[in-house]
């Protein structure tokens, strides 16, 4: 039987999150979402609040879009700089949109939009006290992981490359050995992921799951790309479960000489 994604208890059969920013329209944010399979969505509050006033152009709108499309919501600290912003982003967050899930983000310097990986542990441990489910959204830094793992993390969140760069998986070890070295928390790469391929290479290496924005709501055609990234991330699962062989140095012959079925005697 083929494993569910696991977040905090929650079983999901898709294993790719989307986010709900960068779209061109509504519209086309909906059928993106929709194609994607997705279970869980992303949003704002500082950029995509529900109470907001100002009609199809507004929040209002985006929220009922959201609504029906009946996913988990995964609320996020985008923008935030300090804890007490984040802390403060979150427990809003709660109220408004009705969950206890928040993806943690906090910037620790504006040039690549790293994360800040001490005030991070400082806002983590804050928010997991007040009853949050913690997604943290980190580097590939082991150490980093170890701290909010045992803070009590049972998700962690690292960069494959920065934020919309797009770049792929800058460090595949960095990123091996987080997950070698923590096999039962969910592993979730998050940012810098540009292709469908970028994607399975992850998941091919045990990655519990993909969360994509950027590359799908600024491709040419973001439904489609969000199909692609659907079944690259589905095929790249299934052959972490298949097992792959192992890699040799030489060649080794694929079809046997001796005892071959299809020889006979003259």
């Amino acid at each position: 039987m083929r494993s569910k994604l696991d977040i905090y208890g929650t079983k999901l059969d898709s294993r790719m999150l989307i986010g709900s920013a960068l779209y061109p329209s509504p519209k086309v944010m909906q059928d993106s979402i929709v194609a994607s399979g997705a279970q869980v969505v992303t949003l704002s509050l500082s950029r995509q609040n529900p109470t907001q006033v100002g009609g199809q152009s507004g929040g209002e709108n985006f929220w009922e879009i959201i609504k029906s499309l009946g996913l988990h919501l995964l609320p996020n600290t985008a923008g935030c700089h300090s804890v007490k912003e984040a802390v403060t982003m979150a427990k809003m967050s709660r109220e408004i949109f009705g969950t206890d899930w928040i993806k943690l983000e906090l910037v620790g310097d504006d040039f690549n939009l790293q994360p800040d990986p001490i005030d991070l542990v400082k806002a983590t441990e804050i928010l997991l006290s007040d009853g949050f489910k913690v997604l943290p959204y980190c580097t590939d830094d082991l150490v980093i992981a170890r701290h909010l793992v045992e803070l009590g993390c049972k998700v962690i969140m690292p960069w494959g490359s920065p934020i919309g760069t797009g770049k792929g998986l800058l460090n595949p070890y960095a990123l091996r050995a987080i997950r070698e070295r923590f096999p039962e928390v969910t592993m979730i790469v998050d940012s810098g992921i540009g292709l469908p391929s970028h994607a399975m290479q992850a998941m091919e290496m045990g990655v519990d799951a993909i969360l994509l924005n950027t590359a799908v709501a600024h491709a040419q055609h973001p439904d489609i790309m969000a199909q692609a990234f659907k079944g690259s991330i589905e095929a790249g699962r299934l052959a972490y479960e298949a097992g792959a062989m192992v890699e040799r140095e030489s060649a080794s012959a694929s079809t046997p000489t001796l005892d071959s079925p299809f020889w006979h005697q003259a």
